[in-house]
């Protein structure tokens, strides 16, 4: 039912079971208000990629607003006009609602769970609230906007099979999937391959020509770490993502240069290990294991064929190592 709603009194906050009727009914109006708003701030952020989906929040806000208005017209007649100014925040251990200014870092998937867990919230709390009212009219209301926020999911496939009809959904989904793919796998990918494949020539160069496992890792966590910064800086200044439609600049400077470093780090932190042997037959084990990891991601998000992507990176990283071995050990 209704999570910790009255267990316990946090500072400065009313507990749910304090709460009079009338403060119960103003809640339920403050938030009906607030979670119209955030399911019109949803329809805004999907419109201009997904306009069927924004279509189905378009409806959810309209119905949030009709539920405020019937609960107004229930407060007007039982305690006046003045309708009493409490709001989530005021009420200890009751449940809140994602910042609307977070909307635009959610994606289309995360959206649609959120309203699902914002209706799940609503309905246990108007259980927890007819429970308290004494008033007839009152309790009959508030049951019947928990049967309606349960009833929002049958509502929503409804809701679906109206605006994500003949293949919407499909299309929606697709475009959601080519944004992810866009903004996090493309450029995390560029930078695992850069990090792993051109950070081989001076690891590998330093590491045969003064065998000091320590000096090797010393220039293989600087490069790695140099990279990862010019990488990243690189994909997040290059392009704002407003026509390309790639995504947030910030989202894709994070993935190149997160993965470029890890790339580089990887065949690296075997010289943390004394013995220069061992530590190179790791690191060479390692690599091994990078360069096949790469070919399965180009498979199974960039859809590459394996073959092409086996003699892409495994060839070329191979050449790759070679060469810094034969540099460093010449």
């Amino acid at each position: 039912m209704l999570t910790r709603l009255s267990l316990v009194s946090a500072t400065g906050k009313r507990r749910f079971d304090d709460l009079t009727e009338q403060e119960i009914l103003a809640l339920a109006i403050s938030s009906e208000e607030e979670d119209g708003q955030i399911y019109a701030a949803y329809a805004e952020k999907l419109r201009a990629q997904f306009p069927a989906s924004a279509g189905i929040f378009d409806d959810m806000a309209a119905e949030e607003n009709q539920h405020r208005r019937r609960l107004i017209e229930v407060y007007k007649r039982r305690f006046g006009d003045f309708i009493v100014p409490i709001r989530r925040e005021h009420v200890a251990g009751y449940y809140t609602r994602r910042p609307v200014w977070l909307v635009a870092n959610l994606d289309l998937d995360t959206i649609r769970n959120e309203a699902t867990d914002m209706e799940r919230q609503a309905h246990d709390f108007y259980i927890a609230a007819a429970g308290r009212s004494t008033d007839a009219d009152t309790r009959e209301l508030l049951g019947d906007l928990a049967a309606a926020e349960a009833g929002h999911q049958a509502k929503a496939d409804k809701l679906e099979e109206k605006h994500l009809g003949d293949g919407a959904r499909e299309e929606e989904d697709f475009a959601a999937r080519r944004q992810f793919l866009l903004t996090w796998i493309q450029p995390g990918l560029a930078g695992l391959m850069d990090g792993s494949v051109s950070t081989l020539a001076p690891i590998f160069a330093t590491a045969f020509a003064t065998q000091n496992p320590w000096t090797t890792f010393l220039v293989g966590l600087s490069a790695s770490v140099g990279a990862g910064i010019s990488m990243g800086f690189t994909e997040a200044a290059h392009d704002d993502g407003k026509l390309s439609g790639r995504g947030s600049p910030w989202k894709r400077g994070i993935a190149s240069g997160v993965m470029t470093t890890i790339g580089g780090l990887g065949h690296a932190l075997p010289y943390l290990i004394p013995d220069f042997w061992l530590a190179t037959a790791i690191a060479l084990v390692v690599v091994f294991i990078e360069l096949w990891a790469i070919v399965w991601i180009q498979n199974r998000y960039m859809e590459t064929p394996f073959g092409r992507a086996t003699f892409q990176v495994v060839l070329g990283g191979g050449l790759v190592l070679a060469a810094g071995i034969l540099i460093g050990a010449s």
